[in-house]
């Protein structure tokens, strides 16, 4: 690939992250302001007899998604983190610079992205559905950009931090470019299917809203966007195909 053709690669990279985030960010509010979504889906798991979502004790959605699945993608991190930090202190010689600025975006990534969407629920005062008075909880429910009344209970409650277990994945997709950019978008949007289905098991028990998950969707494409940006000189660089290992 000419330095041309890269930067051509490069300025692609970055229109098709911003415009999916500018595109994405009108969607999104629209669903969550003039649509019911949040609540029909909600709505379909919430049991009004047993007063209780059948999903929220369920073993799909607690062991597993929320128990051995998300272990899984933690640990994977982890892994990733500790080759990346052992190969900092003592440089591994056999690793190909191709792959280990790749592996520090994708570590950072495992790091970053779950502190963002958790520091942001922190502050959020949207509550869980199971806090919501509608499925049996003590407070209104709330859109995101309804007025929060005074002396409002903070819910901490969005966006979805059960997703973002998952989501990081995404930034696997850097290990396919820029030699292999269809590979990487389908790498990408598998990560973030992946961080998606995790936020809907969420939703099935009732602890967080669609589209809570929607906007930590959207928090993942920001956050993969700046790593993008603060790593795009190595991960841009022409390269021997030879050299390549994926």
């Amino acid at each position: 690939m000419t330095p041309h053709n890269l930067n051509k690669q490069t300025s692609l990279i970055y229109k098709v992250l911003i415009l999916s985030l500018l595109i994405l960010a009108p969607i999104f509010l629209f669903i969550g302001t003039y649509t019911d979504i949040d609540i029909a889906i909600e709505d379909y798991y919430y049991d009004p007899v047993l007063h209780q979502f059948p999903w929220g004790d369920a073993w799909l959605t607690t062991a597993f998604a929320h128990g051995a699945l998300k272990t899984f993608f933690v640990d994977f991190g982890v892994i990733v983190l500790a080759i990346v930090i052992i190969d900092f202190l003592f440089p591994i010689k056999r690793m190909a610079d191709f792959l280990r600025y790749r592996l520090r975006l994708i570590a950072l990534a495992s790091v970053v992205l779950p502190i963002i969407i958790r520091s942001l629920k922190k502050h959020s005062a949207l509550h869980c559905p199971w806090d919501v008075d509608r499925y049996g909880g003590y407070a209104p429910y709330l859109r995101i950009l309804d007025h929060v009344p005074a002396n409002w209970h903070a819910g901490n409650c969005f966006p979805t931090g059960h997703a973002s277990t998952g989501l990081w994945l995404a930034s696997l997709a850097v290990l396919w470019l820029p030699h292999s950019p269809k590979k990487a978008l389908a790498v990408f949007i598998a990560g973030l299917s992946i961080g998606f289905g995790l936020g809907w098991t969420q939703s099935m028990r009732g602890a967080h809203f669609f589209t809570h998950t929607l906007w930590a969707i959207w928090v993942t494409i920001f956050v993969m966007l700046i790593l993008f940006w603060l790593f795009s000189k190595k991960l841009m660089q022409q390269m021997d195909p030879k050299k390549i290992p994926i």
